[in-house]
């Protein structure tokens, strides 16, 4: 193995992708040689970088700079001083670096590649260990029942509400995958996520009401909304499709448990449904189905998103409550 190879081998590690055969070729399409030693030397201050690489401080200020930009390299305020680090796993790397402006479009072919071949072991692997996915369906608040208690973590709406700040991005599987014509900037950032992608430019500022219309807009055109799976306000409103995504189409054509319904599930009013399948369409779960004269839905392949409710012409669907509050992690892990 040639010292090179070892370099974007032992990137590919750092990320948990060992022995993976695209990662590291995805990191050398992105960093040089150079770039990979620093990114190996993380994390840590200016200073500590600069020995450990034998590099003065105004040597690394335009490197970290242009790895921020490509999305390899993260920075936070630490009582020692700006603390570097590289992406954490592979979430971070393929969000990350895919938005970066320059990327060539050679780079954005390779992550499909990698998602269409690797991707779908790794997650099978997920989902037989028990992990708790890593994102969760967020409910369209105007389908919910009335009179259910809503957290405040629990709707897109309540999300954008309660953000201290909010940008768009594009959205990576979609930009990558290619496969339909839904909106491509419909990614919603919110507070500190928010923030890094205006500082980066990979993202537009939003008002709350300009988030709230994209919100509708989203549910107009029959996406899904997701979010990190925790208990508390999330980083990011994804606006998922069933055929971009790197999740839904494993979630929905082959069962794996990638991704956490809401605590909700819709109910369909027989005596106001006119059997308009207009929710059967709508349904990227395959979750509703007609029966006689009205629609029904097939409970266990509800996530209780409510795509179906927003687009019910007499509405006779709602979600109700059917999970406990608790259902919902306190903690994210990954």
């Amino acid at each position: 193995m040639t010292e090179e190879h070892n370099l974007y081998e032992q990137l590919s590690e750092r990320i948990g992708l060992k022995g993976s055969e695209r990662i590291p070729k995805l990191f050398r399409m992105i960093a040089d040689e150079e770039e990979a030693r620093l990114l190996l030397a993380m994390p840590g201050t200016i200073q500590e970088l600069a020995d450990r690489t034998g590099k003065t401080q105004q040597e690394l200020d335009p490197m970290l700079d242009l790895l921020f930009r490509k999305g390899l390299v993260f920075h936070s305020k630490k009582p020692q001083g700006t603390v570097y680090r590289m992406c954490r796993n592979l979430i971070q790397f393929h969000d990350a670096t895919i938005l970066w402006k320059e990327a060539p479009q050679e780079f954005l072919d390779l992550w499909q590649e990698y998602m269409e071949t690797e991707w779908p072991k790794l997650a099978d692997a997920i989902d037989k260990s028990g992990m708790r996915p890593f994102f969760r369906v967020i409910p369209v608040d105007q389908a919910i029942q009335g009179g259910t208690q809503v957290l405040p973590y629990e709707t897109a709406r309540k999300f954008i509400e309660n953000a201290r700040s909010l940008a768009v991005t594009n959205c990576t599987c979609r930009l990558t995958a290619r496969k339909c014509d839904q909106p491509l900037e419909i990614c919603i950032q919110l507070d500190k996520a928010a923030d890094y992608a205006v500082t980066r430019g990979t993202g537009r500022s939003l008002t709350k009401e300009e988030a709230l219309h994209l919100l509708e807009e989203a549910q107009e055109k029959g996406l899904v909304h997701c979010s990190e799976n925790k208990a508390g306000i999330g980083h990011v409103i994804c606006n998922c499709c069933p055929c971009c995504c790197q999740v839904m189409p494993l979630v929905i054509q082959h069962g794996k448990r990638l991704l956490d319904p809401s605590r909700f599930r819709a109910r369909v009013d027989p005596d106001r449904c006119v059997a308009c399948e207009t929710c059967v369409e709508r349904c990227i779960f395959q979750a509703m189905e007609m029966e006689d004269d009205h629609a029904r839905v097939v409970d266990e392949k509800c996530m209780g998103c409510g795509v179906c409710a927003t687009g019910c012409p007499s509405e006779a669907i709602e979600l109700e409550e059917v999970r406990p509050q608790d259902f919902i992690p306190k903690e994210m892990r990954v």
